[in-house]
């Protein structure tokens, strides 16, 4: 087993991560309400960009905390679907298949 070998692929596997992780800061997730009162734009790293709100949800408090929830949930849920796919891709890419090391990256 050629352990340095083994180590500079480790270390190659990382810096592609890291360089993902930079490039899904540039990955749009753009979600809205059924019937489009509330925009959200989130980055795939999860970090809000935008929030749209349409003036008639100003007047109903309750019912736009719920579209908050609602929208920035579902957001935030593909955001993740594409952060982890985009870095398991990587991950399963490059690294060599070692016994209990597929969780190292999570």
């Amino acid at each position: 087993m050629d352990l340095m070998g083994m180590m500079g692929k480790l270390k190659e596997t990382q810096q592609k991560i890291e360089d993902t992780k930079k490039r899904l800061d540039t990955v749009l997730i753009n979600e809205q309400s059924a019937d489009g009162l509330l925009k959200v734009t989130l980055t795939a790293n999860r970090a809000i960009k935008s929030i749209t709100i349409n003036d008639t949800l100003l007047e109903d408090k309750e019912q736009l905390e719920d579209y908050m929830i609602l929208v920035l949930n579902n957001a935030i849920e593909k955001a993740t679907k594409t952060n982890e796919a985009e870095l398991d891709a990587v991950a399963k890419m490059d690294m060599p298949m070692i016994p209990g090391m597929d969780n190292l990256f999570k």
